[in-house]
């Protein structure tokens, strides 16, 4: 792991809110994609790549997870006007679209516990769509991505912990962007 340069955080537990750590999480989608194309397809105009993600996103439980939601990214809202999926809670077109995300294909990465792929992607959703849902719960899951990246998985008794432990903070006193950071030199 290391620091981002612009909020601290380790890389990339800044997102949503840090523009170079929001960056990185994108990349773990778009590097899914592009794999996929170059693939399946070899070199694609914006026109082609537009319906190759339509093609995606009619199929979704064919597609690994990454695929699905970088073609997501590539098609717009006709309700909200943002980026597919990624509107705010609320826009029914979004609403269903994110859930759909959840059939894609989950294939672990060599060498990390079963599971790993799963909870990343649960948190990667959760930090790129942070609308309607709590600010801890925002917390917690963009907190995990650096340990997640890693290769790391907390066990069910590890995971309730820190739930606990960020429920029990957030109702004492507001927590801030300042408490997971290292101390100023």
């Amino acid at each position: 792991m290391r620091r981002c340069g612009r909020c601290h955080h380790w890389e990339p537990a800044g997102a949503p809110d840090c523009e170079r750590c929001a960056g990185i999480v994108d990349e773990i989608v778009e590097s899914g994609w592009r794999g996929f194309v170059t693939q399946e397809f070899g070199t694609l105009t914006a026109s082609d790549e537009h319906a190759v993600a339509e093609m995606v996103i009619d199929e979704p439980d064919r597609h690994p997870w990454r695929v699905v939601d970088a073609a997501y990214d590539r098609l717009t809202c006709a309700e909200c006007g943002d980026r597919l999926s990624r509107g705010p809670a609320g826009c029914t077109a979004c609403d269903l679209a994110n859930g759909f995300r959840f059939v894609a294909v989950e294939t672990d990465r060599p060498g990390v516990p079963p599971g790993n792929e799963h909870a990343l992607r649960v948190n990667v959703s959760v930090v790129r769509r942070p609308s309607g849902i709590s600010s801890r719960e925002v917390r917690g899951r963009r907190l995990s991505l650096p340990h997640l990246l890693d290769g790391y998985l907390p066990t069910t008794r590890q995971a309730q912990a820190a739930r606990a432990l960020l429920n029990e903070r957030g109702t004492a006193k507001r927590l801030s962007r300042d408490d997971d950071r290292p101390p100023a030199r």
